[in-house]
């Protein structure tokens, strides 16, 4: 019987993940896009995982959370000072290549989001031990249920929270963004301009004021926020009156709007029609000829009556109701048994059916 592994060990506090390069001046804006920050910090975890798990296959003294601590260290440190350098790597390349008998390198993504990745699966394939190399560890099911495991256990004991983690995606994407498209760069000399910016600045993060959504997102992505936003309030689509969730809007409108396109009660029998839900008795009011002349063949299906009689049968039905009791059917059921009742109190009409 294996012992159990020990359990994670609790969360340490990160250390600095690292300077991000930037002018001597005195006020820096520090606003990045919180969607790719956190998008960075959710590789982040799993490569922690997938490390710890390669680099303690076949080792019988070590579990992979054992050497969950030094791992995360060593990880932060390696993806951090890489960070620092690739972007100027890369583009070495391109300018050492420009002009020259070679074409050009196709330049990789510019996402930040996806050189991360990059850099994370970077530092897992330098923790692979020889024992996972040669025996298929790599593309087993075993090993890929483990690192699932290991990132649940990790959540679970709120090993290296989402905070942390956020921390040093924040400066990996200071690094790695070199366009300037999910970061604001801008350095100030004076407090007051510093100050003015911070409340224009186009990176500032905001959470969405739908009530039951917390996204947070930066300023210039409110609007495209609110057209994806599930908690967002909208007119119905089908333009009934009510004001519905985007989440709940496919819901509402196949079961409570009243707007939904229903078939006739009387379809199986014979009226084809289709109209919204809250159209229904008019609709049966407006059609009751039609649903008798379709419902009376089938209550009196032993006698052989023509059309023109089923016609005249319906008409003194319809004359003979006093409470129009055949007009608030509402389906094949209900108008049957007021049928009934009507032959049954009227000996004029049970003189017509027979």
């Amino acid at each position: 019987m294996h012992d159990a592994p020990p359990p994670m060990p609790m969360d340490l506090p990160v250390s600095n993940p690292g300077p991000v390069k930037e002018e001597h001046c005195s006020f820096h804006c520090h606003y990045c896009d919180p969607e790719v920050v956190h998008k960075i910090a959710q590789v982040l975890l799993p490569g922690l995982a997938t490390a710890c798990v390669d680099s303690t296959s076949g080792d019988f003294f070590r579990s992979p959370s054992v050497v969950a601590v030094e791992l995360r260290k060593e990880l932060i440190d390696y993806i951090t000072e890489r960070s620092e350098t690739y972007v100027s790597e890369i583009l070495l390349r391109v300018q050492e290549s420009a002009g020259g008998p070679d074409p050009a390198p196709e330049l990789p993504t510019d996402d930040p989001s996806e050189i991360a990745a990059d850099l994370v699966e970077e530092f897992t394939a330098t923790k692979r031990n020889l024992l996972s190399l040669v025996s298929g560890w790599i593309l087993s099911d075993g090993r890929e249920d483990k690192i699932d495991d290991l990132v649940q256990e990790m959540e679970k004991n709120r090993f290296w929270e989402i905070d942390r983690r956020e921390a040093v995606a924040e400066a990996l994407l200071r690094n790695l963004d070199y366009k300037n498209e999910f970061h604001c760069s801008m350095r100030f000399e004076e407090e007051q301009e510093f100050a003015e910016h911070n409340v224009k600045c186009s990176f500032r993060p905001v959470i969405c004021s739908n009530k039951g959504c917390r996204v947070k997102f930066c300023f210039s992505h409110e609007e495209q926020h609110e057209l994806i936003c599930l908690y967002k309030v909208l007119p119905c689509e089908q333009k009934c009156a009510e004001m519905i969730l985007r989440r709940e809007m496919d819901r509402h409108c196949v079961t409570a709007c009243p707007m939904k396109l229903v078939n006739c009660p009387f379809y199986q029998i014979g009226c084809q029609s289709a109209f919204p839900h809250c159209r229904l008795r008019e609709h049966c009011r407006q059609n009751l000829r039609t649903h008798l002349i379709c419902l009376l063949p089938v209550l009196h299906r032993n006698e052989d009556s023509s059309e023109d009689e089923w016609n005249e049968l319906a008409e003194a039905l319809d004359k003979a109701q006093t409470e129009d009791q055949l007009a608030k059917a509402l389906d094949v059921r209900a108008l049957t048994a007021a049928i009934k009742s009507l032959e049954a109190k009227n000996e004029e009409i049970t003189g017509i059916s027979n």
